[in-house]
């Protein structure tokens, strides 16, 4: 298994994680989206809409979206419970972080942390729903230990991914201790090491 990605995207790191967690195989491929490589044509015959990451399969088959990947990892695993509410729950948070979550607090850090620009430039509608997201995680988790049941889960791997870089967007954790817990509950449930950016390398 090839995994194409971008460690500095937390919809790569997510991919990265779970097949770290599963003790999966796989090479790492790295992908600048910076300087057009997932724009080349050799990408785009794998991966039409020429996004990160996307997996080749050692069939040869390829798979994009990164919910979509890690579901497809994780079938079978615990990271994937068989019961089928405890899955809706699960998909309704995966659904949630690509519609609500990665596109407010992952689009702000892309401005902050690829472009270098200031906070204050940032869009304030894409702050607005930030806050509304990393709220409403406060919210939940003030009484739960993880996103659904009682184990870490998919749901945790895909909210965690960019949760954990907030503040590289401009957004204040400090003041929302529930999500810190989480965050590091996560990452020991996960294994990973102090800079999640780098574990499993």
């Amino acid at each position: 298994m090839k995994i194409y990605g971008d460690t500095m995207s937390g919809n790569c790191l997510k991919v990265r994680y779970v097949a770290d967690h599963l003790g999966l195989a796989y090479t790492w491929v790295p992908i600048d989206i910076m300087t057009g490589e997932s724009r080349t044509d050799a990408y785009l015959a794998r991966f039409p809409a020429g996004q990160v990451p996307g997996v080749e399969f050692a069939d040869g088959r390829c798979l994009a979206q990164s919910n979509a990947i890690i579901r497809h990892l994780a079938r079978g695993s615990a990271l994937l419970p068989d019961d089928p509410w405890a899955q809706a729950k699960i998909d309704e948070w995966l659904f949630w972080e690509q519609y609500s979550h990665e596109p407010t607090i992952a689009v702000c850090r892309f401005h902050m942390r690829y472009r270098g620009e200031p906070a204050g430039t940032r869009d304030p509608q894409k702050v607005a729903g930030g806050e509304a997201a990393l709220d409403l995680m406060q919210r939940h988790l003030t009484q739960r230990t993880f996103l659904v049941g009682d184990a870490v889960s998919l749901a945790d791997v895909a909210l965690f991914a960019y949760t954990q870089f907030a503040h590289e967007g401009g957004f204040d954790l400090t003041t929302r201790p529930a999500i810190q817990g989480w965050l590091t509950r996560c990452m020991q449930a996960l294994g990973l090491q102090r800079d999640p950016a780098v574990a499993g390398s």
